[in-house]
């Protein structure tokens, strides 16, 4: 059974109201790990206090449309491209005076991960990616697969339509459910796990954020034009250079590539580990350990272990806990 990770705490950066859990001493070297789809920041339970336990401070915010995050303004565009997904990292470290952090993440996180490390590795110290390199573009995303390749798709084809608009607004949960059992088959969540999680899905912009990130995957959907530039080099598969630990668990049901077709893309100190037993795509919640031992072994890696930077006096407004009340 997932442990609940923390107090839900809210702070305004760039775009949005972010609903994160900040944990450990604030002038520690910071950790930033990003959830996917559709998971939520309590896939980081387990593994957020070990690396507490390793000295640093950890940050696990909800993605835009997920939890208690909120974007300030009501007629902002409710964008997924990757690009926005990215700004709203670099928007939040900033708000948090954190200058440079190990990011890990998986599925949607270890994209934008992939993002800030090539794009900005200035902001990004280490990462750690669950499959690895998922950089891609509406380009690439228009060239066909072959059928079985296809399949595993399904969802993204049925995103596209207005059926599966409101089938995804509807059933939200059970889509969810079916989404972990098939992306994790052998992983025996228990119920518990699950309700906390798919609570982060209840947002009023969730569903509107995933369409649109699945729809502009297909080229169905535009993004938003002060992203172009950004998208237009990420089109390219730019190399990383960060230091970077890939993983990939055995049993990954969800659509993933092979490490040696985006081996070349890092160009850095890179490692790949394969975990072995029965890991599939919510590998931080399936492995906590083996993805905490990644995280400090990624930052390890670094040519030199920055000097501690935490929140800038005044350069965020803290909240109250939060009430009781190809590849993915």
């Amino acid at each position: 059974m997932t442990a609940e990770l923390g107090p839900v705490v809210q702070v305004e950066a760039g775009a949005l109201s972010v609903g994160l859990v900040d944990l450990g001493p604030s002038d520690a070297p910071a950790v930033l790990l990003l959830h996917g789809w559709p998971y939520a920041i309590d896939a980081f339970a387990e593994c957020a206090p070990m690396l507490v336990e390793a000295g640093f401070r950890v940050i696990v915010p909800h993605l835009r449309g997920y939890g208690s995050t909120r974007l300030l303004r009501s007629d902002a565009v409710r964008n997924g491209e990757p690009a926005a997904l990215a700004a709203d990292a670099i928007d939040l470290l900033d708000a948090l005076g954190v200058q440079s952090a190990v990011v890990a993440g998986f599925d949607w996180g270890a994209r934008t991960a992939n993002v800030l490390a090539a794009l900005h590795p200035e902001r990004c110290r280490a990462q750690v990616a669950v499959s690895g390199y998922l950089l891609s573009s509406q380009e690439s995303n228009a060239t066909p697969l072959p059928p079985a390749a296809e399949l595993a798709w399904w969802y993204q084809f049925y995103f596209a339509t207005e059926r599966g608009r409101r089938g995804y607004e509807t059933f939200r949960d059970d889509f969810a459910r079916l989404i972990w059992r098939t992306a994790s088959p052998r992983w025996a969540f228990d119920d518990a796990a699950f309700a906390r999680s798919a609570a982060a899905l209840d947002n009023p912009d969730h569903a509107a954020i995933v369409i649109h990130n699945y729809r502009w995957r297909l080229g169905l959907a535009e993004g938003e034009q002060r992203f172009a530039e950004v998208e237009r080099r990420l089109a390219q598969r730019p190399v990383i250079a960060v230091p970077t630990i890939t993983m990939e668990g055995d049993a990954n049901g969800a659509a993933h590539p092979e490490p040696a077709a985006y081996r070349d893309r890092f160009t850095g100190p890179y490692e790949h580990r394969e975990l072995t037993g029965g890991i599939g795509h919510a590998l931080p919640q399936e492995a906590p350990r083996a993805f905490a031992d990644a995280v400090i072994d990624a930052d390890r890696m670094a040519p030199t272990r920055m000097a501690p930077t935490g929140m800038a006096p005044g350069s965020a407004r803290r909240g109250t806990s939060e009430g009781a009340a190809h590849a993915r």
